[in-house]
């Protein structure tokens, strides 16, 4: 089954923005593909290293509250 990468992101994103603390920081136990392409679009730090955190840039902390902040879309039966 292929996912669509953007709603992962997305809802990776608005999760990070969720359990953030710290002023941005959220560990960074999360599939790393998904993690690196947020990376990419500068909304995380680096999240390969040994840290076990990334920190959300401020375009990142303020899409992630925007994404969290949503209606959560109701599942089709």
């Amino acid at each position: 089954m292929e996912y669509d990468k953007e709603i992962l992101q997305a809802a990776m994103l608005a999760l990070i923005g969720v359990f953030e603390f710290d002023k941005g920081r959220a560990w960074k136990r999360d599939d790393f593909s998904v993690m690196d392409d947020l990376y990419k679009q500068g909304l995380i730090t680096d999240p390969r290293g040994h840290r076990e955190s990334v920190l959300l840039t401020e375009a990142g902390r303020l899409k992630a509250k925007t994404l969290a902040a949503q209606p959560t879309p109701r599942l089709r039966n």
